[in-house]
């Protein structure tokens, strides 16, 4: 049951629903607001550092990886590995013209510039379902740090440093180092039109720091010659860096694709995040668990990263329907104590044996939010059945991936009820995202922010939705 909780001396009612009426931070989404911070130890702290260090090492291993499967050379040092599936496996379904702008020598050693992954607070520490690399809630996040910052100090994570908002623009100037001032278009597609609101805030609160940076559509950006411009006051103003925030699969419906894919280095242009799609599918995270590649994760990352990741990555497998010998088995779970030879057996596992979760890779309009998650053991057997099925049948143009579901344990914190009448302490289930920003030069992902999302415990799959609460992160001790 919820306990009331008579009086707080953190953030009001009135002052939460008065800032996000003055400024909409995402279209038609509205969320319950808390008093306070979400408080993480030091030690939670810590380790969420070092996920972030982990992640941006993994996208360095995986970038090595990818290139060495495609051109046919050994992946290891000393011994003699060649893996062709994994770049099969991460260039499936895709463009040919993107996989061969992925692959082009003027990208190598590029990653995002943001890392995001999502972590689950479970009783055995964090679980990280998935990493993006086109992530949103930056600027929700820069200003629930603001709106907190009063309460909670230089304690709020992010606050200290002059928060996201600096940081985000000094990511983005790596990508134009001889500049003391470049442009900065932010370029927010239709299909991701949900978030162009917290674009807007964060372009408008950097340019009254004098940085010139400014949100357009797709449509509104012209190339010219080798150049990518756009129009101020009927004037063609050049771009010196080009934020992506459009997913991969919807290139068709971006007008400047086609000529970012076939303009390559020699375009007087800085795109971030890079295209490359390998970067952005969540088999990734099966690769990093695949038996054939344990030695290859070994050499290329540190001890430490390959601990932290070991200890956060669930264990996860590819759902490839292929043919098999008759004394092979599947990399998959066991089912009824024995290995299984197709994927369709899963169908029949005890409910105990469903705890586990299906989803899209990738480079699908169902790959973002909760639109293409399954969890079996909330399921019926007949939409188990279904999810394991349509995996199946997709798996020519889309892998889907199977999780093992780590389940978010249950906790309490603050929360305004409807209206602000009282505050009560709701019990729910916790996603913490984390916002990293890479600097290639230092080989560093830092932390400057971490948004928090209660939802509410009866809801297994933790995303964001109107009955959760959404918050910043504080540390406590």
């Amino acid at each position: 049951m919820s306990e009331t909780i008579s009086s707080s001396s953190g953030l009001s009612y009135e002052d939460a629903t008065k800032a996000f009426s003055d400024q909409s931070l995402f279209e038609n989404k509205t969320w319950r607001y808390s008093p306070e911070a979400f408080a993480l130890s030091s030690s939670q702290l810590k380790e969420i550092r070092l996920i972030g260090q982990a992640c941006y090492d993994f996208y360095r291993a995986l970038e090595s990886l990818y290139l060495k499967s495609f051109e046919g050379k050994n992946v290891l040092r000393n011994r003699a590995l060649k893996a062709p599936w994994v770049a099969e496996y991460l260039d499936r379904g895709k463009p040919q013209v993107l996989i061969e702008h992925a692959r082009s020598k003027g990208l190598r050693g590029s990653t995002p510039i943001v890392i995001r992954p999502d972590l689950l607070i479970t009783d055995n520490g964090f679980a990280m379902t998935e990493i993006d690399s086109v992530p949103g809630g930056i600027g929700l996040t820069a200003f629930l740090n603001r709106l907190y910052e009063p309460h909670h100090g230089d304690a709020l994570i992010g606050a200290a440093d002059q928060n996201m908002i600096e940081a985000f623009y000094r990511a983005l100037c790596k990508r134009a180092p001889a500049m003391t001032a470049p442009y900065i278009a932010l370029i927010v597609s239709d299909e991701a039109a949900t978030y162009r609101p917290e674009m807007e805030w964060l372009a408008s609160q950097l340019r009254l720091r004098g940085r010139r940076v400014h949100v357009f559509h797709p449509d509104d950006v012209m190339p010219l010659g080798d150049k990518i411009c756009v129009s101020t006051d009927g004037d063609p103003q050049q771009v010196d860096v080009l934020y992506r925030f459009w997913e991969l699969f919807d290139l068709a419906n971006v007008s400047i694709a086609d000529f970012l894919l076939k303009a390559g280095s020699e375009a007087q242009l800085s795109l971030t995040p890079p295209m490359r799609p390998f970067q952005e599918e969540k088999l990734s995270l099966a690769l990093f668990h695949h038996h054939v590649l344990e030695d290859y994760w070994k050499e290329s990352l540190s001890r430490q990263s390959l601990r932290v990741l070991k200890k956060v990555i669930p264990k996860t497998w590819v759902m490839d329907p292929v043919k098999l010998p008759p004394n092979a088995v599947l990399d998959a779970p066991y089912i009824g104590g024995k290995p299984i030879v197709n994927w369709s057996q899963l169908v029949d596992a005890s409910k105990k044996e469903r705890n586990l979760i299906i989803k899209i890779s990738g480079f699908h309009e169902s790959a973002w939010g909760a639109r293409s998650v399954t969890l079996g053991s909330d399921s019926s057997k007949a939409d188990w059945e279904a999810a394991i099925q349509q995996a199946t049948t997709m798996a020519d143009t889309s892998l889907h991936i199977l999780q093992v579901y780590e389940k978010p344990k249950r906790l309490k914190h603050p929360v305004y009820a409807s209206g602000g009448s009282h505050i009560y302490s709701m019990e729910g289930r916790m996603r913490l995202c984390p916002y990293y920003f890479v600097n290639e030069e230092t080989q560093h992902a830092d932390l400057h922010g971490v948004l928090a999302t209660l939802c509410p415990a009866d809801k297994k799959i933790i995303h964001g939705m109107k009955d959760a609460a959404l918050m910043p992160c504080v540390l406590s001790d």
